[in-house]
């Protein structure tokens, strides 16, 4: 069953055995039945970065390398993250090393980006235009290429070529086309310029200019050494320069720093990279789970945590250490057994059952089920798992923007909730008289009345005391702080999916848009503290 899941869950290509084999049997095809040497350039949607492996374990890459392609062009993720996302995929077998570039499109519909590629004695180039403005001169290197995102493995190519190769496309005639050769080891300064002539053609517009030079001139151990600049003057007077740019006739490759951003969506294998966030995730919370119990049953059955809590209070600040602290977070914050199993009952609700339910395919199609592993679509009378890993987009930020700080903020309101103790009696114990243990009893809240007196404060008053009761000290004040904004994000998170999958459906789904906020309240509404 071939089935398309609606955004955001779209993210990865899912190519089957089938489709790679017959990609496979089509660049052999090329190979086998042709006599004069073949460039091959390969299009898909996904870029490999966000294409999983068949059910058989097979990649494309594994093919590209084993064909060896020149380049594979892509879509999917549009220019909205870069126009300069390419990679260098490098694989090596036991027979030879093999590689090829991966370059992304950009997009039409919003950038209006275009690219021109050519293909000249089996080098590759390419050059991108915006058609937002009206057309201009573009000028495309064709030889030598860019050594920075279009040359490849030293072994494919053969000695360097004693020419330089331009295409210009203009809607003018041309009247004069030169190159210029710059050395970077030399604070840029012209080492060669030459004219480019015409090559002559049937085209009235003969768009190819080329020149011959001496390539052993320009060997050198580095391919960023030389840089090539071709101007380009019309009929109107109009000079037009190209992007200055590196080239090595040796066909080294430089590989340049790049945005990190870029690379993390580009090079990162997100397959694999989404298990090891998604189980280290769990692990981290379920050992935030059931690490205090264990330090419970050590500590509590010898009665011996109140004590030690009490003996560190009392000490300077200075030498309270970092660990007591993270200790007490921990047994403190789970120190309430009901609510430490609603945490516990919700944390594996979300490992095994639906998250929600919704339209994942179609506005008014069947209602499916997404759990941690994928959508669940029905069929007939089966349900398909669809969807893994595109889910990344769902629960990646719902489990580390969400539940982890759901847990980790609950334990830090019962914790804070118990250091709130622990200090009133230290300041009791330090009392002599029964006066002066009530007089600090009432400054266990700050502005809170004594014992008996609220039922004679007016109604505002009352508001008053109730907001400075719930909202406590500076620290349970940050503390909730925190509650909101986590509640801000799972709201933002909760109306996403609603708009993308139906707001009845989605809305209705206790596991996601619930309980968190549920849990947050309970949390904060347990933890105030009593006065008097």
């Amino acid at each position: 069953m071939s089935v398309g899941i609606r955004f955001p869950t779209n993210l990865f290509g899912h190519p089957t055995d089938k489709r790679i084999e017959a990609v496979n049997s089509e660049l052999e095809y090329w190979t086998n039945h042709s006599n004069v040497p073949i460039t091959k350039v390969v299009f898909g949607h996904f870029p490999m970065s966000f294409t999983t492996s068949s059910e058989g374990g097979q990649r494309y890459e594994s093919v590209f390398a084993r064909q060896s392609i020149s380049a594979y062009l892509c879509g999917h993720l549009h220019a909205k993250v870069s126009k300069q996302l390419w990679r260098h995929h490098q694989m090596r077998t036991e027979e030879c090393s093999s590689s090829f570039w991966e370059w992304e499109l950009g997009d039409w519909k919003e950038s209006r980006l275009m690219r021109i590629l050519a293909i000249d004695g089996g080098a590759v180039s390419f050059i991108d235009h915006t058609l937002n403005q009206p057309f201009q001169t573009s000028i495309l290197i064709t030889y030598p290429t860019d050594s920075r995102n279009m040359n490849i493995l030293e072994s494919k190519k053969g000695p360097p070529r004693n020419y330089i190769n331009v295409l210009v496309f203009s809607e003018e005639p041309i009247l004069n086309v030169s190159a210029i050769v710059f050395d970077s080891h030399n604070e840029f300064k012209i080492v060669e310029e030459m004219p480019l002539l015409p090559v002559a053609s049937s085209s009235s517009q003969k768009p190819l200019f080329h020149a011959k030079w001496n390539a052993k001139n320009y060997k050198s151990p580095s391919p960023t050494r030389y840089w090539l600049q071709v101007i380009v003057l019309d009929s109107n007077g109009k000079k037009t320069l190209s992007e200055r740019r590196p080239f090595s006739v040796e066909g080294k490759i430089a590989i340049l720093h790049r945005p990190w951003l870029n690379r993390l969506i580009f090079e990162v294998e997100w397959e694999d990279a989404y298990k090891v966030l998604l189980w280290s995730n769990l692990a981290f919370t379920i050992l935030l789970l059931f690490i205090p119990q264990v330090l419970y049953h050590f500590l509590k059955k010898k009665s011996s945590h109140q004590r030690w809590a009490l003996s560190i209070l009392t000490s300077p600040v200075q030498q309270r250490k970092a660990w007591f602290w993270l200790v007490l977070f921990l047994m403190e914050g789970a120190n309430s057994k009901p609510f430490w199993f609603s945490l516990s009952l919700y944390v594996l609700w979300i490992t095994q059952m639906p998250w929600f339910w919704g339209h994942a395919t179609s506005e008014n199609g069947e209602i499916a089920q997404m759990y941690i592993s994928g959508w669940s679509i029905p069929f007939g009378m089966a349900n398909y798992k669809l969807s893994s890993p595109d889910v990344m987009v769902i629960t990646l930020p719902f489990l580390y923007l969400v539940v982890v700080p759901v847990v980790v903020l609950a334990y830090g309101l019962f914790a804070e909730r118990a250091a709130a103790y622990l200090r009133y009696h230290r300041r009791a114990e330090d009392r002599a008289n029964t006066a002066d243990t009530t007089a600090e009893a009432a400054r266990f809240l700050p502005g809170s009345p004594g014992p008996g007196a609220l039922m004679n404060l007016s109604c505002k008053s009352k508001i008053k005391f109730v907001l400075i009761k719930f909202f406590g000290g500076w620290t349970r004040r940050i503390i909730l702080l925190a509650c909101l904004i986590t509640a801000t994000i799972h709201l933002k998170l909760s109306s996403m999916l609603m708009s993308a999958y139906g707001s009845t459906p989605v809305a209705l789904s206790p596991p996601l848009t619930w309980m968190p906020i549920l849990l947050l309240s309970v949390a904060a509404y347990c933890t105030v503290l009593p006065v008097g």
